[in-house]
């Protein structure tokens, strides 16, 4: 039995936990940005995220962005900013954060709204007039007609008799087919509320959408070909992850917007628009 040896256990080498090794979200975006040459500025200009928000994010402090939504957003921004594949922080902040908000619904285009009936009582001017109409027409009718039933005739003239005419047969026209409702025909919206389409043209892009009240309408990624319509009676609120992939129509109308490839825009529509809030 020897003393003081060390057991298979205590040989087996520590595990490297430093900052070094797993640097944090902030830290790996401030050595990346480094590395690319750019300042906080450039990094700010280049993705219009504030200043302040882009050192808070770099220290890994995210309550300035006003909840993990923004957060996440901020996040995948600065990583593309500064030349990062932003899937590694993405899965890094949702294991420190809960994991990721799930998505919800967007809105319906249109909604259906249930008019009910208005209750009229009867209409007893009309009733009046049509017994009025009734009497006349009866009297008229009674003077026409002679004592014996039979209607009078003019002296030396003999009433003519014609042959009853033969009913023409009615031609049913063709019941016109209503035409298939178009893009435009869909994209228009009533205008007491305000309706924003976006679709994914030229690739995919992330998309945020909240109404007037800030409830979350949609929170996703649109992928090419794809299309969510959010609509509400005050405005909408939109982040658009990159803008220069998506198309817009907002009251029916196209926004010709030139959004460039990979731009992060924050735009509010109105029932007022098009045009940009």
């Amino acid at each position: 039995m020897s003393i003081g040896s060390n057991s298979p256990e205590d040989e087996r080498p520590f595990e490297d936990v430093s900052e070094a090794a797993h640097p944090s979200i902030g830290r790996t975006l401030q050595q990346a940005r480094i590395a690319a040459g750019l300042t906080v500025d450039d990094v700010s200009t280049a993705t219009r995220v504030r200043i302040a928000i882009v050192h808070a994010i770099e220290a890994d402090d995210f309550a300035p962005c006003g909840g993990d939504v923004y957060a996440r957003g901020h996040i995948r921004t600065l990583a593309r900013a500064v030349h990062l594949d932003p899937a590694q922080l993405m899965e890094q902040y949702d294991a420190a954060h809960g994991g990721r908000p799930a998505p919800t619904p967007a809105a319906p285009m249109f909604e259906a709204e249930r008019i009910r009936p208005e209750r009229r009582g009867p209409n007893w001017t009309a009733a009046m007039v049509a017994a009025i109409v009734a009497v006349v027409g009866f009297v008229g009718f009674t003077a026409f007609k002679g004592d014996d039933g039979t209607t009078d005739v003019a002296d030396g003239t003999t009433p003519s008799t014609s042959a009853p005419a033969t009913p023409t047969p009615k031609t049913e026209k063709p019941v016109d087919e209503k035409p298939e409702p178009s893009d435009s025909a869909i994209a228009a919206a009533p205008q007491d509320k305000v309706t924003v389409q976006v679709t994914a043209t030229d690739g995919k892009s992330w998309i945020f959408a909240k109404d007037h009240n800030g409830r979350m309408l949609f929170d996703g990624l649109l992928k090419q070909g794809e299309s969510q319509t959010f609509q509400d009676s005050e405005k909408v609120n939109l982040v658009l992850g990159d803008a220069g992939a998506v198309e817009l129509h907002v009251n029916g109308k196209k926004i010709d917007d030139d959004f460039k490839p990979g731009a992060v825009e924050r735009l509010t529509y109105t029932k007022g628009d098009p045009q940009a809030g």
